[in-house]
């Protein structure tokens, strides 16, 4: 999977560019639309942790795990909801700024969740963790469907029968280009392209093949009990995250200013950060990329 270093590199790197631009409690995550993008991007953010907790019956006192939690978004949404948030996540700046907000954050490895570490939960969420769990090298090395497997086992057992997983993640979508057309020497803008420079953005990730592929990996722990997809909602979410994020000021610039020695040293930074071009938004367009809402019921 994508180690602490990948997924410091990703996250931790612009931890205060992203709090700034999107608010300290930020949801980095697909917001949910549902088609409707005249609505804000707190809006849309808050439809989608409302469908969570109707989807996985989270009532006060519910005690919920967030694999993979991020700037607490959800956490803090729990937290005012009257249940109980637990949160984990690799990236040691984002477990900094969740733990000044009072949240229940821990640095811990999503492979290694049980309920001797944990304990038990009324219900499991992970937004946006899933595409990190299994890394190009284990794909190639024909792993991935163990990987998976071995994530959902886990979440089995910190839940009782018939408790549920919310699961959003990434995945292949139907235009997308083997691993080994992809490449930065590839021609610029073309989806070999853009995938590598994705790749780059977020080192040590692999995405699952597709919907069937999560599902079929997901038994015998789980039945899936319904899935949409969030593709275009992710296009505006990530519309709107590039406008704030680009939205001028002086902070961001002097934060900047202190990562120029990476971008004089590192060609995978200065294509990671400073390529000028969105590949997420890229690759969603071009359905190099699908996006998937899916609920999950323990057996």
């Amino acid at each position: 999977m994508a180690d602490r270093g990948d997924l410091d590199f990703t996250y931790s790197l612009t931890d205060r560019v992203v709090r700034l631009s999107l608010g300290e409690l930020a949801d980095f995550s697909g917001a949910k639309y549902d088609g409707d993008f005249s609505l804000s991007l707190e809006d849309a953010q808050r439809r989608k942790h409302e469908y969570v907790v109707a989807q996985l019956g989270i009532e006060r006192g519910s005690r919920v795990l967030d694999l993979g939690c991020g700037w607490g978004g959800l956490l803090d949404y729990l937290r005012r909801a009257g249940a109980i948030g637990v949160g984990i996540t690799l990236s040691s700046a984002q477990a900094a700024a969740c733990r000044r907000h009072g949240l229940d954050v821990h640095i811990h490895d999503a492979h290694t969740v049980s309920r001797e570490s944990f304990g038990s939960f009324s219900a499991v969420a992970s937004l946006g963790a899933f595409e990190h769990f299994c890394s190009p090298e284990e794909y190639a090395a024909g792993k991935q469907e163990e990987i998976y497997r071995g994530i959902f086992e886990r979440m089995a057992g910190v839940l009782p029968p018939h408790g549920r997983f919310y699961l959003q993640t990434m995945v292949f979508g139907r235009n997308a280009v083997p691993l080994e057309q992809i490449s930065t020497a590839a021609p610029r803008n073309s989806d070999a392209w853009i995938l590598a420079l994705l790749g780059r953005q977020f080192p040590g990730s692999w995405l699952p093949s597709g919907l069937d592929q999560v599902v079929r990996c997901a038994e015998p722990s789980f039945r899936p009990v319904s899935s949409v997809s969030g593709r275009l909602d992710y296009i505006e979410t990530i519309n709107q995250w590039n406008a704030r994020i680009g939205k001028p000021s002086l902070r961001k610039r002097l934060l900047k200013l202190r990562l120029l020695p990476r971008w004089l040293t590192s060609a995978d930074f200065r294509l990671a950060f400073t390529s000028g071009v969105s590949a997420n938004k890229i690759c969603f367009e071009r359905e190099l990329l699908d996006h998937y809402r899916i609920v999950f019921e323990r057996v």
